[in-house]
């Protein structure tokens, strides 16, 4: 039997009010639903430095001007701090940019889980006439023309082939790459008492007994499961986005989104999916009225908040790449066209 959304939730809710919600020197109870995020493992390095380059080539967009950066920026959380992002002839995107960052954790990809996986989710951009505008025949077309990436394909893979399926799979191996270790919060799960502070540790108590991680749990702290967004109340947005039903056809998947991360979440504003919340005050509140009908205090706002800051893990150090020039065979990016 195929459970809906609210029953997952309300299946969850009893684990979580369950937990000792004391803000203890000790890690609650409660902390098995969420395991520190461990720093990558990485088995195919040339993939991956591959993959960097891929990821931070704007001639893979009609343009030459927008790369997989453009709206996940690593310097900026992975996001690109936008309502929703800027694409291809200055098209602005239906829904907000979702952060690059621990995305290996999510059960899928996208708000509305319509890729399975980073490798299937690398080749959307790419042919989105909104987003880099270019077809995938293109994007083959260029990389091959450049012989250093043909090389690079040769050392990566075996020889010097270059498809759409090496050049997707090449980012997804850098985007695993791209997780967030050691926040506050991790050091506190792994038994150092001090790692956080009592405000801290009273926010992750609410977090818990209030419901947040009915729906926010694992490793990322969500991405684990599908939520409607307005479970209790209407979540009011002018944002066309509808959620899964744009993937499964169904009325009863509108606005049932993925469970975003709340890993680095202090960098990755605006929030929700369309984008029009801009401080993590407000989106708690937001959150607590539409999802569990409660309303927070002014304590407990700043103390979910805290808890919230302490999610942040050390960033990604990126050195970025060189990346090879155009030649005579690379084709010519085709400029910005007024509307």
């Amino acid at each position: 039997m195929k459970l809906s959304p609210l029953s997952l939730a309300l299946l969850a809710l009893p684990l979580s009010l369950s937990v000792a919600a004391s803000a203890s020197n000790a890690p609650a109870e409660g902390s098995s639903l969420i395991s520190p995020i461990d720093p990558p493992v990485i088995s195919a390095p040339e993939k991956v430095e591959l993959g960097k380059m891929l990821y931070f080539e704007p001639r893979l967009s009609m343009s030459g001007f927008i790369s997989c950066n453009s709206c996940h920026n690593l310097s900026m959380g992975g996001v690109d701090a936008l309502p929703t992002s800027i694409g291809h002839n200055w098209h602005q995107g239906p829904i907000n940019a979702p952060t690059v960052l621990n995305a290996e954790y999510g059960l899928a990809q996208f708000w509305d889980g319509r890729a399975k996986d980073l490798k299937e989710q690398a080749g959307g951009p790419i042919a989105n006439p909104g987003e880099m505008g270019f077809t995938h025949e293109l994007a083959v077309d260029t990389v091959a023309s450049m012989p250093e990436y043909r090389a690079r394909f040769k050392q990566a893979y075996g020889d010097d082939k270059v498809n759409i399926d090496r050049i997707t799979d090449a980012i997804a191996e850098f985007e695993k790459t791209l997780v967030t270790p050691n926040s506050p919060f991790d050091n506190y799960l792994r038994g150092d008492k001090d790692a956080i502070d009592a405000d801290t540790k009273a926010g992750y108590a609410l977090f818990q007994s209030k419901g947040c991680i009915s729906c926010h749990q694992g490793p990322a702290v969500g991405g684990t499961m599908y939520m409607k967004m307005g479970l209790i109340k209407p979540f009011h947005t002018n944002n066309p986005a509808e959620g899964r039903k744009a993937v499964t056809g169904k009325d009863t998947d509108k606005h049932v989104f993925k469970v975003p991360t709340l890993r680095n979440i202090e960098l990755t504003y605006p929030y929700f999916h369309d984008g029009s919340v801009w401080t993590l005050e407000e989106a708690v509140n937001t959150m607590a009225d539409i999802q569990l009908g409660q309303a927070l205090s002014k304590d407990e706002t700043r103390q979910m908040v805290a808890f919230l800051r302490a999610l942040t893990g050390e960033q990604p150090k990126i050195e970025m790449p060189i990346l090879p020039p155009s030649n005579h065979a690379t084709p010519r990016p085709l400029p910005f066209v007024a509307e």
